[in-house]
């Protein structure tokens, strides 16, 4: 790891791996292995990955296994199987059921020696069915009625720093709305389909309306999955979500959004959280 990334890192050398120096998200090392840079750290670890763009980087490989013209994702599925540790790793793609209209893809990735994230994707085939298109979900305040907001104020890590973000005026605690983007490629020198760039923000959602403040004395919530469902693809470089947080009262709470791009609702998503004294 350099020691630019090291001092932007606010942590020391010794508690970092290895990490790859760029304003990208991923160096590609070729054959499905990547190394991640200081912009793809984590919040709760300073060794790990943020789930945000390590779940970009699966939906970036997923767009480029055994492609179809005729087809596009429309849910990907991520479990998170435990720490993803920052530093080199492998993602790994197969077709688990192929079929003429509906295909099942898998993704894994791989860092430190065991699986970190399963990912399963249901690729359908499209068709033009405009004739009967209508959305329920309502639109959110325009990101030009939105105040900038610095979410390194209540979260560290590389990839928070690494955003552009606006809060909608009526954003509370448990119930927010915010626009995000990001000016660093999730690969560097590979081009990535828009989709599968709002992807890798996508996770961010669990962190945009905290019901408590995260940190020593508080609570700690991360999410064990993200599950995301497209009923249109995305285009464009902003991000939209509107979520709710919700805590139960045995130690489980779940984030649930609504995601946008610039021309409205795409998608939703859901995280579940467990919820633990720090």
């Amino acid at each position: 790891m350099t020691q630019q990334a090291s001092a932007q890192s606010g942590w020391s050398h010794q508690e970092l791996p290895e990490l790859a120096d760029g304003d990208f998200y991923y160096e590609d090392l070729g054959g499905g292995r990547f190394r991640s840079t200081i912009h793809a750290q984590g919040a709760w670890n300073p060794h790990e990955q943020h789930m945000a763009p390590a779940s970009g980087i699966i939906a970036h490989c997923l767009a480029l296994h055994e492609p179809r013209p005729d087809m596009r994702i429309a849910r990907i599925g991520y479990e998170i199987l435990g720490l993803i540790h920052a530093g080199e790793f492998e993602v790994t793609t197969r077709t688990v059921r192929p079929g003429r209209t509906i295909e099942l893809v898998e993704a894994e990735l791989t860092a430190n020696g065991r699986v970190a994230i399963r990912a399963s994707a249901w690729r359908l085939v499209t068709s033009d069915s405009s004739e009967v298109a209508a959305v329920e979900d309502a639109p959110i305040t325009p990101r030009q009625e939105c105040e900038r907001w610095d979410g390194a104020t209540e979260w560290p890590g590389g990839y928070i720093r690494s955003l552009e973000m606006y809060q909608a005026p009526h954003h509370r605690s448990g119930r927010g709305t915010v626009w995000i983007r990001t000016a660093h490629p999730l690969v560097g020198g590979v081009e990535t389909p828009d989709w599968a760039r709002l992807m890798g923000l996508v996770d961010t959602a669990n962190g945009i309306a905290t019901r408590v403040p995260p940190g020593p004395g508080s609570w700690v919530f991360p999410n064990v999955d993200l599950q995301i469902h497209l009923y249109r693809l995305p285009h464009g470089e902003w991000l939209g979500i509107d979520n709710a947080v919700s805590f139960g009262a045995d130690g489980i709470g779940l984030t649930s959004s609504v995601l946008h791009d610039v021309d409205g609702p795409f998608g939703r998503a859901e995280q579940i959280l467990t919820l633990r004294r720090s």
